[in-house]
């Protein structure tokens, strides 16, 4: 590659950002419930992991799961942790917000982008689950968002890869279009090759088995639809540095 593809890491713990540093990563996308595709993470993760790690930061500023209409009340929240994210050393916040018909909301969007600035705004996979892909990309350019992080409005990268080569094309150097979801070593050449893109988002995790030797069987802290209560996904260094691998 003429140039280095800027590698992002989504991660949910301090952990997991220190991880993806040690592996070549350029920057975190620092969340919590990834899971639900992630939600703001607490105050502590944010702050520690500011202090431990030097690359970029983003923080996605997410209230709850599901869609991404929000309430007042929820978006009194966003506004928050928008101005803690800044206050507590991140480069940048992750958001995305809808009206009820699919639209980029551009009004709340662009209370949250000024309130952000200097820190860098990206948009996230929000973009994915608009009506209208190139309207919405038109709309986030008019807001001066940086980036936009999109699976191409598809089950993955990959399977979306022909809409991302279009919005890599459309955006030119007015926002960074930067490929996200089911991005893997295998595949990743393959997207960066034939999109465009300069920049590539990510998880590189793997699966930890719990330490706990006395485990109950009949008791359990989530829902019916659960992940193991005696493992956890953390990143990977090395599946980072396979990563960088395949493109660098």
């Amino acid at each position: 590659m003429d140039t280095p593809v800027v590698l992002e890491v989504c991660v949910d713990s301090v952990e997991s950002a220190v991880a993806a540093q040690e592996g070549g990563a350029d920057r975190v996308e620092l969340c919590d419930n990834l899971v639900e595709g992630g939600t703001t993470p607490s105050a502590a993760v944010i702050q520690l992991t500011r202090q431990r790690i030097d690359i970029g930061l983003n923080v996605i500023i997410r209230p709850r799961g599901g869609d991404f209409c929000y309430s007042d009340i929820e978006f009194d929240v966003m506004k928050r942790d928008v101005e803690f994210s800044k206050e507590w050393g991140a480069d940048g916040v992750v958001i995305g917000i809808l009206n009820p018909d699919g639209s980029v909301d551009t009004d709340r969007t662009g209370i949250l982008t000024e309130l952000a600035r200097p820190m860098r705004v990206t948009f996230h996979r929000a973009f994915d689950m608009a009506c209208d892909p190139l309207a919405a990309l038109e709309d986030l350019v008019s807001l001066g968002i940086d980036r936009v992080l999109t699976s191409g409005q598809d089950l993955s990268a990959l399977e979306g890869i022909d809409l991302l080569k279009n919005l890599v094309q459309k955006a030119g150097d007015w926002i960074i279009v930067m490929p996200g979801g089911g991005v893997t070593e295998r595949n990743i050449e393959k997207i960066v090759r034939e999109t465009g893109a300069k920049e590539v988002h990510f998880s590189a995790s793997v699966s930890i088995d719990s330490r706990m030797a006395y485990r109950n069987p009949h008791s359990f802290m989530g829902g019916e639809l659960r992940p193991p209560e005696f493992s956890y996904k953390t990143t990977s260094a090395d599946r980072v540095s396979a990563f960088g691998r395949a493109v660098r």
